[in-house]
């Protein structure tokens, strides 16, 4: 449930605002580096905003800006993300991307990418011929006119992620205060006062992860903004399971100015994405689908991989990436007020979480404040067996009985999850930690079994809510 929470006796070294991944990955990085770590969430649970919808890739750069700010922050999150996965039981499948040229127009700039991704230290990237590409996926449509192997672009979840980032964070001291959206506050040369929606609290900083808010944060804190947040929707179809035997590798289109364009690759759920689209709107909020741009999607889809045409479509959904007018990251800090503002972090935030954290850990140090690094971290209790390619907790003994049969989801994870040190306040942050009503029948069977178990739990009963049909995040 959001609590209310009356004003700490003590002052937070770090006020994280935003519980997105970039936040979660924010939170740990300062936590880890010695520092007391408030993170604010606005929403019942966190990962509620741009994080809950994406396509959920490890990328590894190699078509980023030489030099941009996002080039490097992707470089430093994947070796990080490939340093702690072990350790923080990540799940990764490790597939590897074909980037596959359509059109002779597409074919030509094939070349001139390669030379990017080796500017930006990707230098084991493969010329393939459409012979090469065909013979690896010999599901793809026939006209491909060639392509490139980026061997190390892999799959991870981009749920038990961040919530594994956040969950270290919090073992080892850090507070999270969800339902709380901070209002206004004021420096006073020394440090912040907070005013939220649960009660003021001080902090001797302030970084700003707030993501599709972090404008309208800034304006409300500083009386200004670096940027101007200009969401870009992306609807993406999930395919049935059956889908997944029918491609290996990520399969990338050659990317735009705009866009990285259709992507279509399994998933750790063990589906078929295909998405996203980019589409530029007004409204922060509006993450709704629209039947035809789906079912363009499902026609891009079945010209990529043909035999997807055959497949039942699960689910559909949208995401909301925090676009800016500039296509790097927007990071500013103001030191004279002990402030970041990170902005900007579009679609490829998931992969560079952990570098944008060091980043602006970095940036931090030079306000000259100074932490004492933790000498031996506490590890986080481990978020459980959602990847579709690893164990799985139904695979075990005493697991209580399966509850959601489309997903496997066992008695004994919901209720390790609902009385864990993060339980969820609503629908959507139990399906986000354990994959419950993600499959062919939406929630359906399961839901009676759920409210009763959730009973008391979220802060609406779920028992008095509708989920939108076909809508895996809300």
């Amino acid at each position: 449930m959001a609590q209310s929470h009356s004003p700490p006796s003590e002052t937070f070294d770090i006020a994280v605002v935003g519980g997105g991944v970039v936040g979660c990955a924010m939170a740990r990085r300062f936590t880890l580096e010695g520092a007391r770590v408030v993170l604010l969430e606005k929403a019942v649970d966190v990962l509620a905003g741009a994080s809950k919808g994406n396509s959920a890739i490890l990328h590894t750069g190699f078509d980023a800006p030489p030099g941009s700010l996002e080039q490097r922050c992707i470089a430093e999150g994947h070796a990080e993300f490939l340093e702690i996965r072990d350790a923080l039981k990540l799940p990764l499948l490790q597939s590897g991307a074909i980037v596959a040229a359509w059109t002779p127009e597409e074919q030509d700039k094939l070349e001139s990418l390669m030379e990017q991704a080796h500017a930006n230290g990707i230098e084991d990237v493969q010329p393939l011929t459409a012979a090469a590409i065909l013979a690896e996926e010999p599901n793809l449509a026939s006209r491909v006119k060639g392509g490139f192997r980026v061997p190390r672009e892999a799959l991870i979840d981009p749920w038990s992620t961040p919530h594994a980032y956040l969950l270290q964070a919090l073992t080892n001291g850090a507070a999270v205060w969800r339902g709380c959206e901070v209002t206004d506050g004021m420096f006073d040369g020394a440090e912040w006062v907070l005013e939220t929606t649960q009660g003021s609290l001080r902090a001797s900083s302030v970084i700003n992860c707030a993501g599709l808010y972090g404008d309208i944060l800034d304006q409300r804190l500083l009386g200004e903004t670096f940027y101007s947040i200009r969401p870009r929707k992306g609807q993406f179809l999930v395919f049935d399971k059956a889908a997944a035997r029918l491609v290996s590798s990520i399969v990338l289109p050659v990317p735009t100015e705009k866009t990285k364009g259709i992507v279509v690759c399994r998933t750790i759920y063990g589906n078929v994405l295909v998405g996203p689209t980019a589409e530029d709107q007004e409204s922060r909020t509006d993450s709704s689908t629209d039947r035809d741009t789906l079912v363009q999607l499902h026609r891009k889809g079945a010209e990529i991989l043909p035999a997807l045409a055959e497949v039942p479509v699960t689910a559909a959904y949208a995401g909301l990436r925090p676009a800016s007018e500039q296509k790097d990251y927007r990071i500013h800090e103001r030191p004279e007020r002990n402030y970041i503002s990170v902005g900007g972090i579009r679609s490829t935030g998931l992969s560079s979480a952990l570098g944008v954290a060091r980043h602006v850990f970095e940036r931090h140090r030079g306000f000259g404040h100074r932490f004492a690094a933790l000498e031996r971290p506490l590890q986080a209790p481990a978020c459980g067996g959602l990847s579709e390619y690893d164990p799985r907790n139904w695979q075990e003994a005493a697991n209580g009985g399966i509850v959601c049969h489309c997903e496997l989801v066992t008695r004994r994870e919901i209720e390790q999850v609902l009385s864990g040190p993060l339980p969820p306040h609503s629908l959507a942050g139990l399906k986000r930690r354990t994959r419950v009503t993600m499959g062919r029948c939406q929630g359906f069977y399961c839901m009676g079994t759920l409210a009763r178990m959730t009973e008391g739990a979220f802060d609406v009963p779920l028992a008095s809510v509708v989920d939108e049909p076909g809508n895996p995040d809300e």
